[in-house]
C-alpha cells in the first residue's frame, strides 16, 4: 500500500500498525527526517520495535571493504551497523529509508 505524506495522519497510520501491515510513504521531497520521527514515534506509541535504516547502505559499505583508505571507512560502516542490527534485535518493524526515490518502506516482519 502507498500512502502520500501529505494525506498521512495519525489515525490512518495507527490503524496500519495495529492491523500489521506493509505500506510505503512517499512524496517525501526534503521531509525524510520528519516522516521517519512520525512513522517511529506512532510504532513505539503502539508498544513495538522499529529498525530504521537507509536502503542499499550495506552494498555501498561492501563496496569500499577492499579500496585502500575507503577499505577503513567500508569497515568502519560494517561495523557500525553490526552493532546496530543488535541494539535494535527483532524488531517488530523495519523502516527504510530510499534516499534517491524520496520513500519510506514500512514492514512488518513477524
Amino acid at each position: 500500500m502507498k500512502i502520500d505524506f501529505d494525506s498521512l495522519d495519525a489515525t490512518k497510520i495507527s490503524d496500519l500498525i495495529r492491523n500489521e501491515k506493509t505500506f510505503e510513504v512517499t512524496g517525501l521531497s526534503g521531509r525524510m527526517s520528519e516522516a521517519v520521527e512520525f512513522v517511529e514515534n506512532k510504532i513505539e506509541a503502539n508498544g513495538l520495535r522499529c529498525r530504521v535504516y537507509t536502503y542499499g547502505r550495506v552494498a555501498a559499505a561492501g563496496g569500499t571493504l577492499f579500496g585502500g583508505i575507503t577499505g577503513v571507512f567500508g569497515v568502519a560502516s560494517v561495523v557500525g551497523m553490526a552493532a546496530h542490527n543488535l541494539a535494535t534485535l527483532n524488531p517488530d518493524y523495519e523502516i527504510a529509508k530510499h534516499l534517491v526515490d524520496n520513500m519510506l518502506t514500512v514492514r512488518y516482519c513477524k
